[in-house]
């Protein structure tokens, strides 16, 4: 059904074509009058099942581009995703059948011509097209018609029971206020300088139980220690011996690249009718009209009308005006095959013409690695019949160009560049090898090759404490750190919190002797001795913050506790990425709902909001149909018609 997913009359208009090119290898299915379920006296055949599933299949392969098995299929629920539609449908054809619900030739006549599977080329319904289809698919005309009247009844039904759901103003108001509300916020950072005192190194016993306390941050991954041979085409390229003849051959080769003519970049757009075109050149010369705006205007983008690079002879008719012109500039209307036509030419491109002599370098380069790469290709059989014969891998580098190696893999580090653990093929099979397996020669994406044996698992190890003591030492320190701008923050937050609950004295008390002005956010009964709260100078005040805005200097996570506090005034501790910051709400302020972004976020959330209730109501009406109706489920031929899809 359209709330739950794709239905019936949609598997079967859109899926034909690809069910009758044989689907996913699935056999026919014996026993016509089979089914899978009931509602009432409404079956769900194991054709139709079949059918569904296979066109699920077939569209979850193309949203993903990978094949998928039935055993794929079914470990991501499709099989049940699909008997669900099946029998919610058959419960809304029961109760049309009761209810005497159905619809007219002259709706069922509309469907069919409007179904795309039945389109021939000019994009009207095709009666040759139709007939094919239902043939290869074995249906009669009567019988697709019944199928397509059954299913409009159904969702005229559908469209009974959920149409028309209109979401409460209440809920669409609160949620817009929700969404839309603003934040006047201010932010302060501590930082370690701020501490009291400087963070004093711990003892030895200290460091040490940090690092068993913390394990798993001193440990050492898995590896796999891996040997290896292989050559690249970058390797051998320096031995590679090039005579002019193979570099004359690789410049012919590459000749468009050395040796082009003046060129153009074009665009060309075709015009109606070559008054239209005249009219259009006259607004063009005359600036009321410019190419790109004509474009637009005839309901293209640039893209469409773009040529490229063209040269006067690729141009055909209109290169000999086109390239008349010395600057950018728009010629024509001049007749193609395809009308009359305007050409604009946007920039001048200087021919190319790079002798032999010059474009030796170049060519000796890319020779050189395109000979290589050859050589290599050519010699693949030799090392891969030494590594059958039973040559180990340090005799094969003896006796070849390939190179040894050894490298320790962990299954979540970084490739490294300049390495074979930089290319992707060769971690792949490093992290899947056993040492049961044989080495073999295996093709890199430059036109290396290589071969590997796993040597050994070094399986995950607390690396010692003498190793890895100044890494304890720094990370000791980071929490050590953290822990205390933590309480310090907490201090912090109740100071500042006071401050700005206490009433503010008149301004001439804040005035000491001298003239001196004195600190208005510090309580009047704390002592000389007491932290004093941060001064307004400290923060740092964002105005209007939004739900789903951020702020540059801040984590996330500062945002979603600006929106967690309930009063102004109210001051969060955001500990995050390492970091302590004080967040502190100054105002609410309430979602203005009578502007052009508030009106398209209302109606947004008013649709959402009517869909979700719609599909709500229809769900609970499809589970009391089918339970009213009496839902009866043959596992056995589900499960016979699972297996013959491989």
């Amino acid at each position: 059904m359209r709330t739950h997913g794709k239905s019936t009359i949609v598997w079967i208009l859109m899926g034909l074509m690809v069910l009758g090119l044989g689907g996913f290898g699935v056999t026919s299915f014996s026993g016509g009058s089979s089914a899978i379920g009931s509602v009432g006296d409404t079956k769900v055949t194991a054709e139709e099942y079949l059918r569904a599933l296979r066109s699920q299949m077939q569209s979850y392969q193309q949203q993903t581009g990978q094949q998928l098995s039935m055993t794929q299929a079914q470990a991501i629920g499709l099989p049940q995703a699909v008997q669900a539609q099946l029998f919610t449908a058959a419960a809304l054809e029961e109760q049309t059948r009761k209810i005497g619900i159905s619809v007219g030739d002259d709706r069922v006549r509309q469907t069919i011509l409007e179904a795309p599977a039945f389109r021939g080329p000019n994009g009207n319904f095709d009666r040759t097209a139709y007939g094919e289809v239902l043939r290869r698919e074995q249906m009669s005309e009567a019988e697709f018609e019944s199928a397509i009247r059954v299913e409009e009844a159904r969702m005229l039904l559908q469209r009974a029971v959920s149409d028309g759901v209109v979401a409460p103003k209440a809920m669409v108001d609160t949620t817009v206020q929700w969404l839309l509300e603003r934040r006047d916020i201010a932010w302060r950072e501590l930082t370690a300088d701020q501490l009291p005192a400087p963070i004093a190194d711990p003892d030895e016993a200290t460091l040490k139980a940090w690092h068993s306390a913390n394990a798993d941050r001193f440990t050492a991954p898995e590896l796999r220690r891996i040997s290896y041979v292989w050559l690249t085409p970058d390797m051998l390229a320096p031995d590679v011996q090039l005579d002019e003849a193979a570099l004359r051959a690789a410049y012919d080769a590459r000749i468009d690249e050395y040796q082009q003519p003046e060129r153009r970049m074009v665009s060309r757009l075709v015009m109606p009718s070559a008054n239209l075109a005249e009219t259009a050149r006259a607004d063009i010369e005359a600036g009321r009209l410019s190419f790109e705006q004509l474009v637009t205007q005839r309901g293209l983008t640039l893209d469409d009308v773009d040529l490229g690079e063209v040269s006067e002879e690729e141009l055909g008719d209109a290169g000999a005006e086109v390239f008349a012109l010395d600057q950018p500039g728009v010629v024509g209307p001049i007749q193609t095959n395809l009308g009359p036509a305007l050409y604009a030419m946007h920039a001048i491109l200087e021919p190319v013409n790079v002798s032999f002599e010059e474009a030796q370098d170049d060519l000796r380069g890319d020779a050189a690695l395109d000979r290589a790469a050859r050589m290599i290709e050519d010699r693949m059989q030799e090392y891969e019949d030494l590594l059958v014969g039973g040559a180990t891998l340090e005799e094969l580098a003896q006796d070849t160009d390939l190179q040894l190696g050894q490298i320790d893999l962990a299954a979540d580090s970084a490739p490294e560049g300049g390495s074979i653990a930089g290319y992707q093929d060769f971690r792949d099979l490093a992290n899947e090898v056993t040492e049961a397996d044989f080495p073999s020669i295996t093709r890199l994406d430059d036109g290396g090759v290589f071969a590997l044996r796993l040597d050994e698992i070094v399986p995950p190890a607390l690396r010692p404490f003498e190793e890895v003591r100044d890494e304890v030492l720094e990370d000791w320190r980071q929490g050590e750190a953290q822990r205390q701008l933590l309480a310090l923050a907490d201090e912090q937050r109740l100071l500042d919190a006071s401050a700005a609950a206490a009433p503010q004295p008149k301004s001439r008390a804040n005035t000491g002797a001298g003239g001196v002005v004195a600190n208005p956010a510090l309580p009047a009964e704390s002592s000389p001795d007491a932290t004093p709260a941060a001064p307004e100078s400290a923060w740092t005040s964002v105005a209007d913050l939004t739900r789903d805005g951020w702020i540059e200097e801040l984590p996330p996570e500062a945002v979603v506790h600006a929106f967690e506090m309930k009063e102004p005034g109210e001051i969060e501790i955001v500990d995050a990425q390492n970091r302590v910051i004080l967040v502190r709400l100054d105002a609410i302020n309430a979602a203005d709902l009578e502007g052009e972004d508030a009106q398209r976020v209302t109606d947004a959330v008013s649709s959402r909001i009517s869909e979700s209730l719609g599909a709500d109501i229809f769900d609970y009406y499809a589970r009391e149909a089918q339970r009213s109706g009496g839902l009866q489920v043959n596992q056995s031929t589900i499960n016979a018609v699972n297996t013959q899809v491989r």
